[in-house]
């Protein structure tokens, strides 16, 4: 998958993302049991109208933000594949073009480089350092993760929901900060072109994790999708559902 170079074995990733999809090698339905062992949504990753998937998302309110804090999530930003670079420049090597590399770094470091930004459809020239004008967003903001299901799973499912290039996209920065935490009830894209694509995303993180809609994100969601009845769902990245990191959960913040 583009730049993201995994050292999963080709046979051990082709059972994960069928398992994933809920498929049988005979074209049937299986049970959906990722290669961790973590059971995914029976309809996670597989292909058609994202409306299908949406349908297997359960429904419901937010749970409390009692003791959020992005640290919940683990380290930002491990190398969650272990190939070696961050999944910060994996993902901006996979999206950007024009691209320019740190010398010495194994063609990780990106130092440079040209952004399609899909949120508001401008070009941005990148520039590494602490003024960049590109961020990395999670699609499912981890706030709106933690409100719909995250807070209960282990931190090595929240490191490798984090990390999940699925879930992942080089945008705009002030676009995103404007977003913050918000789910499709309370924020979309100003890119209308783009919106379609921006909750199918959604939609298919959520079945793949067995996140929950809130009856208002629901809603918002179905009100974009009218306009694309066909749209597809969004292939799954074949990340894991658990990084096999030694990492420790924080706890609350003090």
């Amino acid at each position: 998958m583009g730049g993201m170079r995994w050292r999963t074995s080709v046979a051990t990733a082709a059972l994960a993302v069928l398992a994933l999809a809920g498929c049988s090698l005979d074209g049937g339905q299986a049970p959906a049991i990722a290669a961790d062992g973590i059971e995914a949504s029976p309809a996670a990753g597989s292909s058609g109208p994202v409306r299908q998937l949406l349908g297997s998302i359960e429904v419901k309110g937010r749970a409390p933000m009692t003791d959020y804090g992005r640290d919940r999530f683990g380290q930002a930003w491990l190398d969650a594949d272990r190939n070696g670079c961050d999944t910060r420049n994996d993902v901006l090597r996979d999206h950007l073009t024009d691209l320019v590399l740190e010398p010495g770094t194994g063609d990780c470091v990106v130092t440079s480089g040209t952004l399609d930004d899909p949120y508001t459809a401008a070009t941005i020239h990148f520039v590494r350092g602490d003024g960049t004008l590109v961020d990395i967003d999670h699609v499912v903001a981890l706030g709106n993760a933690w409100a719909t299901g995250a807070a209960a799973w282990d931190v090595r499912q929240r490191a490798a929901f984090a990390n999940d290039p699925m879930n992942l996209l080089p945008v705009d920065a002030s676009a995103n900060r404007q977003k913050g935490d918000g789910d499709a009830a309370t924020w979309l894209p100003p890119n209308k072109a783009f919106r379609c694509a921006y909750v199918a995303r959604q939609v298919g993180v959520k079945a793949k994790y067995g996140l929950w809609l809130t009856p208002p994100e629901r809603a918002a969601v179905e009100r974009v999708l009218a306009t694309c009845p066909d749209q597809a769902a969004v292939p799954d990245s074949g990340a894991p559902l658990l990084v096999d990191h030694d990492i420790s959960d924080p706890g609350p913040p003090s």
